[in-house]
């Protein structure tokens, strides 16, 4: 059985099937449900179609964290890193750094 919040998104999507944002709802609410399969779908649709939006990149990095995939995880927050430097948005580069480091297992003064 669908949570109403997931029928909504749905719903959503069936109108507007190339919003990012409605795509990253879906990746996170099935990540909730913890139905891995269906984030993962979204989350790469995300990545592939939607590069620059940017939240996919530490969510997806988790979700491989989660599932043992530390070396897809680390390699996610790279690119989440320079997708962010490219944007200019510092704060999402914080923090996919620092999840980057924790992945990695190494310090920051590494850089």
């Amino acid at each position: 059985m669908q949570s109403t919040r997931l029928t909504k998104l749905l719903n959503f999507l069936a109108t507007q099937p190339n919003d990012p944002f409605i795509l990253y709802a879906l990746a996170t609410e099935y990540n909730s449900l913890n139905d891995t399969k269906e984030a993962f779908y979204y989350y790469l649709k995300l990545v592939e179609e939607h590069p620059s939006y940017i939240g996919t990149y530490y969510h997806l990095g988790k979700l491989y964290e989660k599932e043992q995939q530390a070396e897809k995880a680390i390699a996610i927050y790279q690119t989440g890193m320079q997708r962010a430097r490219e944007k200019g948005d510092r704060h999402a580069f914080s923090e996919l750094q620092g999840a980057y480091h924790i992945a990695a297992g190494t310090d920051y003064e590494d850089d």
